[in-house]
C-alpha cells in the first residue's frame, strides 16, 4: 500500500539526509493532517506530529491566518503543486531538503557570572533545529506575501525552493546564516 500525504505525493521514497533530524522529521501518512493537539500533553509530544502539519500550524500564526486551518491546508497543497510542476520531483522531498539546510547548527544564549550576562555559543538540540526551520520558512512566505502582488502560495512555493537549493535568497537561509554568524563570533 502505497504511503501518501494530501492523496498526491508518495513519502515511502523520502530520504532524509541529516542524521540529527532524521528522528525529529515525522512523514507518517495521516488522511487528515489535524491531530487537534493530543500530542501537546506528552514529552516529546511534538515528535509524533507529522512535519507537514506542523507547517501548517505555522502558516496559522499571522493576524490573517489564525485559526484557518482549512486554508493554510489549500496553500500547502497549491504549494506543493507549484514545486511539482517546477521542479518534476516530489515536493515533500524537496521540503526536507530545504528544512535540513535552514535548520540552524549552533546558536547564542546567555550565560550569568555574578552580574554579568555572557553570550556564549551552544548546539541546538534537533527538535528546536526543526522548530526553527519550520518557523523561518513559513515566516518568510508571509513576510514574501504581505502588502505584495504575488499570492501566498506562490511565496511558499518559492521560499521552499529557494531553500532546497541553499540559496541565500531564502529568508529562512539568511535567518539561519545570521544565526550561526552571531554564534561564531560568540565562541
Amino acid at each position: 500500500m502505497d504511503q501518501l500525504i494530501m492523496n498526491k505525493y508518495d513519502i515511502s521514497g523520502i530520504q532524509i539526509k541529516d542524521q540529527g533530524l532524521a528522528t525529529y522529521i515525522n512523514l507518517t501518512s495521516y488522511l487528515n493532517l489535524d491531530t487537534g493537539g493530543r500530542f501537546s500533553n506528552y514529552l516529546s509530544g511534538k515528535r509524533n506530529i507529522n512535519t507537514i502539519e506542523r507547517l501548517l500550524n505555522n502558516l496559522m500564526r499571522t493576524e490573517k491566518w489564525t485559526g484557518k486551518k482549512y486554508s493554510a491546508y489549500r496553500v500547502l497543497s497549491e504549494a506543493f503543486d507549484i514545486i511539482a510542476t517546477k521542479t518534476k520531483q516530489n515536493p515533500v522531498q524537496i521540503l526536507v531538503a530545504a528544512i535540513e539546510n535552514s535548520a540552524p547548527r549552533e546558536e547564542v544564549t546567555r550565560l550569568k557570572y555574578g552580574g554579568i550576562a555572557v553570550p556564549k555559543s551552544v548546539d541546538v538540540s534537533p527538535s528546536r533545529r526543526l522548530d526553527e526551520a519550520l518557523r523561518n520558512i513559513a515566516r518568510g512566505a508571509t513576510k514574501a506575501s504581505f502588502k505584495h502582488k504575488t499570492h501566498i502560495e506562490e511565496c511558499l512555493a518559492s521560499e521552499i525552493m529557494l531553500a532546497a537549493r541553499n540559496d541565500a535568497n531564502s529568508f529562512a537561509i539568511s535567518k539561519k546564516e545570521e544565526i550561526e554568524r552571531v554564534a561564531a563570533s560568540a565562541r
